[in-house]
């Protein structure tokens, strides 16, 4: 079992991206190792695109596409309740 959880959030620097950065921040833990990735790098669009990121900004958790990144308001709440801000035992 991992000892961090992989936190990647996908970027394209506008305002409402760096308020995702900035609450990611806020509630990771030492279980959380946090990327900001930059879109306007080709390869980070390329991969954005396989994990089927379609807006920004985006959080990937452990390889998989957050639930509150499908369509809803990124929220602490739904943010914690995937495990962002909780150590791993």
């Amino acid at each position: 079992m991992s000892t961090t959880r992989k936190v990647e959030i996908f970027s394209a620097g506008c305002p409402a991206c760096q308020e995702a950065i900035d609450l990611v921040n806020k509630i990771a833990c030492p279980s959380c190792d946090v990327t900001v990735l930059d879109m306007k790098a080709t390869a980070v669009a390329n991969r954005a695109k396989s994990l089927g990121i379609r807006s920004v900004p985006a959080i990937i958790i452990d390889g998989k596409l957050a639930d509150c990144c499908s369509g809803q308001a990124i929220s602490e709440a739904a943010l914690r309740a995937e495990g962002i801000g909780q150590p791993i035992p």
